[in-house]
């Protein structure tokens, strides 16, 4: 019988839909630390990753078809969704990508504010990129969590919430990394991947 599975593979298996974190430091935050004001909600279908470049062949003639060494790498496409089920008044302003809230009282209410009030803007700020948006999940052979930091994160889909009976709205937030306009060298994504021994 052929089979990949060898004496390790029950160490090498991503479980569970894992957390999404906002402005998160790998070198100095924890868990425990972090969970409390960084967290973006609690998901509903987890969410995903994506690190996809492009690739442009270089054509030749004489070459009849792909050429090691004539390849040029001419971007990267580095996405992360979370499909947020807990919507929150920074969830909706994350979705919008750009955007001002202010606390706002309703006429008929007695309290001082009761409502967050969010605007879209229509240009982008420097401000309005996060500086990474992490997810944090679990390796079934390590007691260190896998850790993927998206750089520079700005939402790109937009807003889109859908509303039903016996059921409850989830925001797709679709966050693209952008490379750092002062090193332009450095890819916007970093992925930290425990030690398995």
């Amino acid at each position: 019988m052929f089979s990949g599975v060898t004496t390790t593979t029950s160490k090498h298996l991503q479980l569970d839909a894992g957390a999404f974190l906002k402005n998160f430091d790998p070198t100095t935050d924890t868990w425990a630390s972090a969970k409390a004001s960084k967290l973006i909600g609690a998901t509903a279908g987890g969410g995903s990753f994506s690190a996809v470049p492009t690739i442009r062949r270089i054509e030749v003639d004489g070459v009849k078809g792909a050429t090691k060494g004539f390849e040029a790498l001419d971007e990267w496409v580095v996405t992360m969704t979370a499909n947020v089920k807990e919507i929150t008044a920074d969830a909706i302003k994350m979705a919008l990508a750009t955007g001002t809230s202010t606390q706002v009282k309703s006429p008929s209410s007695a309290a001082s504010t009761n409502y967050t009030k969010i605007v879209a803007n229509n240009e982008l700020a420097d401000s309005d990129y996060m500086t990474n948006i992490t997810w944090i999940g679990r390796l079934s052979g390590s007691s260190l969590p896998v850790i993927i930091v998206l750089k520079n994160a700005l939402c790109t889909n937009g807003l889109t919430l859908t509303t039903a009976d016996k059921a409850e709205g989830v925001i797709a937030i679709t966050l693209t990394g952008h490379y750092d306009p002062t090193d332009l060298s450095v890819v916007p994504f970093e992925i930290y991947y425990p030690v398995i021994s």
